[in-house]
């Protein structure tokens, strides 16, 4: 789930309030509560970069069931190759790109091929677009 900045801000408002009520019903001068806001806030700001930047993040992709089939695809992709000169292509090229190929021919989308390779999409992107490439120059 996306962070909402505003919300978090409208809760740390109302706890700051309630807070400095306290400390004014305490007896708590009024410079130490602002110096204490001021440090609140700019904690409350370093902690809202980090959700910005972290909580977006994909969260590791784990195949199940079905999913799993990539994982043993790889291979029978080649053995299915009757092309000798496809088949010589394919088994030059790494196993980590014909994995993101296998992949991308079962649907899954870039998001869930980064999650399960660590590689970002633009990569997995033009991987797939230099192994088309070769493949069409020996076709």
């Amino acid at each position: 789930m996306a962070y909402n900045h505003r919300k978090a801000e409208i809760e740390w408002l109302n706890w700051k309030e309630k807070e400095e009520k306290q400390m004014r019903e305490l007896g708590v001068d009024e410079d130490t509560i602002q110096r204490l806001h001021t440090y609140d806030w700019q904690q409350f700001n370093k902690e809202r970069q980090y959700q910005q930047r972290w909580r977006d993040r994909p969260i590791p992709f784990e195949p199940q069931g079905e999913q799993k089939l990539y994982l043993q695809t790889v291979d029978t992709l080649l053995d299915e190759i009757d092309n000798e000169q496809l088949w010589e292509v394919l088994k030059k090229t790494d196993k980590l790109t014909l994995k993101m190929l296998v992949m991308k021919m079962q649907g899954f989308s870039g998001k869930e091929i980064f999650c399960a390779t660590g590689v970002p999409e633009s990569a997995i992107n033009n991987r797939i677009a230099r192994l088309r490439k070769k493949i069409k120059n020996f076709l």
